[in-house]
């Protein structure tokens, strides 16, 4: 299952997002945390010390190449772009710790493994935009087949940008968290807005809610799209400065938060055609309004028409 933590800067997403993972592993089950936000915070909350991993982000040919892998459809790297979508011949993935890739661009902290799409460069700073970094997590979840019992958990760009391409769609659940703000709730109207007609699940969690009158407010602005609300922490407070204690020492009300979330999460249910066909959607889209002109082909012709990801096509790829 994939959930996605959204919301304004500041809002506190990136704690809730390491919170999570932690939570995760905790409870012993196979999670994956990816920071695809461009302020590179995730591995500092799960409670790395030390030199990030290196960033799926910025090797982008190797990352191509390895995915393609034997996909006729796909002639060379140069001709792979972020919405390119897996088809017979093409590498699928799983969240094995010794898989290629894992064992290339992932580090561990706070018990979770985790990856990182890296920030900008000198190189990047008036050239480039932060979505050619996250295309990798997009193609990435792409060629990735997350079985039962799996999580992978990503922290995303803050407010609106994640609708600069599809990997807004690639969620089982979308999580944003707002403080009980006009403008934390004018972030989720927004997002809502956007996301409509484009099959996201999205909830919220309040954070940093410190009164009865906090609730009520989100509870009023937001409805049912309610999923619970953090109160004040002390675990959080220590965690920011650097403590890494067990997920079992948050208070219990905050632990019950973490428990509706992980319900809310496996309540869904994937249906890996639908999800296919969406990310077929969005690569024609992208192809018709300006990748064709960049590589100088029909970008369609890389889509197969036959292929579905699933479990059973790791198990033949495998074979």
């Amino acid at each position: 299952m994939r959930i996605a933590f959204v919301g304004k800067g500041g809002s506190g997403k990136t704690t809730s997002a390491a919170m999570f993972s932690r939570y995760l592993a905790e409870l012993g089950h196979p999670v994956l945390a990816i920071d695809a936000d461009i302020n590179q915070h995730l591995g500092a909350a799960l409670g790395h010390d030390g030199p990030p991993p290196r960033a799926l982000g910025t090797d982008l040919t190797w990352l191509k190449d390895h995915l393609r892998a034997a996909n006729p459809r796909i002639s060379s790297a140069e001709t792979m772009i972020k919405t390119t979508p897996p088809g017979a011949g093409s590498r699928l993935l799983d969240l094995a710790p010794d898989g290629e890739l894992l064992l290339r661009y992932s580090a561990v902290a706070g018990g979770v493994r985790y990856l990182v799409t890296g920030e900008f460069d000198e190189a990047d700073v008036g050239v480039s935009c932060y979505h050619s970094k996250t295309g990798a997590v997009e193609l990435y979840l792409n060629h990735l087949v997350d079985g039962p019992g799996e999580y992978v958990v990503v922290d995303m760009t803050a407010g609106a940008d994640a609708f600069a391409s599809g990997l807004f769609t690639r969620f089982d659940l979308t999580v944003l968290v707002s403080e009980p703000t006009r403008r934390g709730v004018g972030v989720y109207r927004q997002y809502a807005e956007h996301a409509a007609g484009h099959g996201v699940a999205l909830r919220v969690l309040g954070n940093k809610v410190s009164e009865p009158d906090d609730v009520t407010y989100l509870r009023e602005q937001v409805g049912d799209a309610l999923l619970g609300w953090f109160g004040q922490s002390a675990w959080v407070r220590a965690a920011e400065r650097g403590g890494v204690a067990p997920i079992s020492a948050l208070e219990p009300a905050n632990l019950a938060v973490l428990d509706a979330v992980l319900g809310a999460l496996d309540d869904r249910q994937r249906d890996w055609a639908a999800y296919h066909r969406g990310t077929v959607e969005f690569h024609l889209r992208n192809a018709a309004a300006w990748a064709n002109r960049a590589v100088g082909a029909d970008l369609a012709d890389q889509v197969d028409p036959a292929f579905v990801p699933g479990p059973g096509t790791v198990r033949a790829a495998r074979a």
